[in-house]
């Protein structure tokens, strides 16, 4: 009789903090880069490599100052991950004349705390996580459809919530939550690791209810 072997997708905490913390990366700086300084030519065209993740064509900065800040960056997240310690990371557009917070982009996170405290892990198709953090990506690229025009030069910074009981490294410091009064709101799809579970949403000012 012929036999079928079955190969199951394992995730493991590890595993799932490597994902997450890679869309991180490769979602804000594909959207942060590509959307802002590459069309809005804060970086010349050189500065950019073409590169394709998660099955879609992107822009990758080449930047080498920026670079290394979005290792360190990945490296930190990817560490809060595997300790279930982060909560949220949200990325922050703003003037660059006045400081004004024109966009913010946040993505919750909820942990399988069984996974962090027994070590346990989880099954899940990698090519049904990469479907979901194809969606994603794919609504990120078209939200220049919807989003105000951002005409001065901006800037960005990089939130990140987490448990009250960890050691905040020398190179992060505290801030406000830099929010925007009377935003418009809209949700975005979320990914699910079984282990990791990121739930978007992006706030952006409305000048109209400023009108109003």
């Amino acid at each position: 009789m012929a036999s079928k072997t079955v190969a199951k997708d394992i995730i493991t905490l590890r595993g799932s903090a490597s994902i997450v913390s890679e869309f991180f990366v490769v979602g804000i700086f594909f959207f942060f880069f590509f959307s802002i300084l590459y069309n809005r030519g804060v970086y010349p065209e050189e500065s950019f490599a073409k590169v394709k993740k998660y099955g879609l064509p992107m822009l990758l900065t080449q930047d080498e100052g920026v670079k290394s800040f979005i290792a360190n960056l990945t490296a930190q997240l990817t560490e809060w991950l595997e300790s279930g310690k982060l909560q949220r990371v949200v990325l922050v557009i703003m003037s660059k004349a006045t400081g004004e917070v024109l966009e913010r982009w946040n993505f919750s996170i909820e942990t399988d705390s069984e996974v962090v405290e027994k070590g346990v892990s989880r099954e899940k198709s990698d090519k049904e996580i990469m479907r979901e953090i194809q969606a994603i990506m794919r609504q990120i690229a078209s939200s220049i459809t919807y989003l105000p025009c951002l005409d001065d030069s901006c800037v960005f910074d990089v939130l990140a919530y987490t448990d009250t009981d960890i050691a905040v490294p020398f190179t992060w410091i505290e801030s406000d939550p830099k929010l925007i009064a009377n935003p418009q709101m809209v949700k975005l799809h979320s990914f699910d690791t079984k282990i990791h579970k990121v739930d978007t949403l992006v706030s952006y000012k409305n000048d109209e209810w400023d009108e109003e």
